[in-house]
């Protein structure tokens, strides 16, 4: 059965595509995809996995088609990010006086 495998940083991004047997657990297809060479810096005992967007384990049963999904740290907290003004952005109210 065909499956995906993806895994992104903030400068590069790879999604590749293999065949596993039937039965194959997430950890299996991310270990034969290879994506553990390319990207040395992942570490599968630390990062959270999933499966089209919901989390999942390493030791979950795929199946055919499914997009087994890498996901890096956070390193900001997506609440403060969105609070700070963007570098260029015109102020939240317009720049108009109230």
């Amino acid at each position: 059965m065909k499956v995906g495998v993806v895994y992104a940083t903030p400068a590069r991004q790879s999604w590749l595509t293999i065949d596993v047997p039937e039965g194959s657990t997430v950890k299996d297809a991310i270990e034969k995809s290879g994506i553990l060479r390319q990207f040395p810096e992942i570490d599968l005992e630390a990062q959270k996995v999933g499966i089209y967007g919901k989390a999942t384990t390493l030791e979950a049963v795929i199946e055919d088609g499914a997009r087994i999904e890498i996901y890096r740290q956070i390193t900001a907290d997506p609440k403060t990010v969105r609070r700070r003004p963007r570098e260029g952005a015109a102020p939240a109210n317009g720049g108009a006086e109230g």
